[in-house]
């Protein structure tokens, strides 16, 4: 089924591959956050662990994620629902640049914990990546930055055809420190998207 904003890939798990499972993959998806998605949003938006490397707090109620999708998701330029199955397990935005920074978008994301190791983060940045430079002509690039400590989140990126760039010292802060954040690139040239 075809639906505005819903971009499809399937995966196949690596144990399920080397198992020889006959497993049905999970299906990848990302489309726009819906009010109905706030049950499934709470997983992470509530999740300490979670918010950690993210410049947003922890959500702890479900009024708060409901404010949340009305004040800043649903106003936002690029903000989907990174969905398993078509259930929402995280999300990933885009926000372009403007002016002379109108050839490049910063990138965020964050999946639930239960879907961490899995690859569904870097297949989520990589179908990202061809939707956004399809959608936004204009860009040449996209920034990311991820907390030195987070070497989940510099994984994610670099698997997901990021590059590592440099190291910030004492950038950005996050869950109340202030940290050192590495810089990541995907450039619309060096893409082999």
């Amino acid at each position: 089924e075809n639906k505005p904003g819903l971009v499809k890939y399937a995966i196949v798990a690596s144990t399920a591959r080397r198992m020889g499972e006959p497993k049905t993959p999970p299906s990848i998806s990302l489309r726009r956050f819906e009010l109905s998605d706030v049950d499934d949003m709470m997983e992470w938006v509530s999740d300490a662990d979670v918010s950690r490397y993210m410049t947003w707090e922890t959500i702890p109620t479900r009024e708060e994620a409901l404010r949340h999708l009305r004040t800043t998701v649903f106003p936002h330029p690029w903000y989907r629902a990174i969905c398993l199955d078509g259930r929402p397990i995280g999300f990933i935005s885009v926000t372009p640049g403007a002016g002379a920074d109108g050839c490049r978008a910063k990138v965020s994301c964050s999946l639930a914990r239960r879907c961490w190791g899995q690859g569904i983060g870097p297949e989520a940045v990589r179908m990202m990546a061809r939707v956004v430079f399809a959608e936004m002509p204009q860009l040449e690039r996209l920034d990311a930055l991820a907390a030195v400590e987070n070497r989940g989140g510099q994984r994610t990126l670099e698997k997901g055809g990021f590059v590592r760039e440099r190291v910030h010292r004492r950038f950005q802060i996050l869950d109340g420190k202030v940290r050192d954040m590495v810089r990541y690139s995907f450039v619309r040239v060096d893409s082999k998207l």
